[in-house]
C-alpha cells in the first residue's frame, strides 16, 4: 500500500462539547483533508509546537519525551497513521537508535505532537485517506481577511463536534495589551488562549 504524506492544516475546537477538538491534516500532493478528533491536552501540546514563539515555563509531557529521547540518542524518523477502526485512528512511531529501527504504537494525537518536535514527516496509507479524507470548501469572502486559507471546517464537522470560534474579541485590544495578555496566558499555562492572542498579534 502506498503512503501519502500529510501536513498539519490547523486545529478547531468546540465550546459546546468540552474537550472536543479536531486536528485537520492536509494531503501534501492533493486537496483532501483528514480530520481527527483529539483531546484538549493533545490539542494544546500540538498548538504549542506549532507556535514557535510560545514557550511554556515548564516542559510539557511531549517536550519531556523529546528531551529524554535526545539524551539517549533516540530519533523519531516518521509517523505513520496505519489503521482506522470504528472512527479511531491508530498510529506508529518509527524510531531509530544506534542504527536500529523500532516501531512503537502510539495514539495519533501523541504521535503527531512528537512528530512536530522531532520535525518528522507524517504519513498515512492511501486506503485510509480514501476512506476518511474529505474535501473542505473554501470561503472566498474570507480570503482577504486572513493570510491563511479560510476553511469552513465548522460546516463539515459541526454535526460531530459542534465547532465554534473563540468568543473573546482581541481586535479591540492594543498591541501592548495583547502582549501583556500573552505573557499572562503563558504564565498561567493557558496555551490555547495564548495561541489565539499570538494569531491576533501576527495579523497586526
Amino acid at each position: 500500500m502506498s503512503l501519502v504524506r500529510l501536513n498539519i492544516k490547523g486545529i478547531s475546537y468546540s465550546q459546546t462539547q468540552n474537550g472536543a477538538y479536531a486536528l485537520i491534516l492536509n494531503e501534501v500532493d492533493g486537496d483532501r483533508k483528514l480530520p481527527i478528533v483529539i483531546g484538549a491536552f493533545e490539542a494544546q501540546s500540538i498548538a504549542i509546537a506549532l507556535e514557535k514563539e510560545i514557550r511554556p515555563p515548564r516542559p510539557l509531557t511531549h517536550d519531556l519525551f523529546k528531551n529524554f529521547a535526545d539524551r539517549f540518542d533516540i530519533i523519531v524518523k516518521q509517523v505513520i497513521i496505519h489503521k482506522l477502526v470504528d472512527g479511531v485512528f491508530y498510529s506508529s512511531l518509527i524510531c531509530e537508535r544506534d542504527k536500529i529501527e523500532e516501531i512503537i504504537d502510539a495514539r495519533t494525537s501523541d504521535a503527531i505532537a512528537l512528530a512536530l518536535r522531532f520535525q518528522a514527516p507524517i504519513f498515512t496509507y492511501k486506503n485510509i485517506l480514501d476512506k476518511a479524507g474529505i474535501y473542505l470548501k473554501v470561503n472566498p469572502k474570507k480570503e482577504e481577511e486572513s493570510e491563511q486559507d479560510s476553511i469552513l471546517v465548522d460546516d463539515l464537522l459541526a454535526d460531530e463536534l459542534e465547532l465554534s470560534k473563540p468568543k473573546e474579541n482581541y481586535k479591540s485590544k492594543t498591541l501592548e495589551e495583547l502582549h501583556n495578555m500573552l505573557d499572562e496566558a503563558v504564565a498561567n499555562e493557558d496555551y490555547e488562549k495564548a495561541a489565539h492572542i499570538r494569531d491576533e498579534i501576527s495579523k497586526r
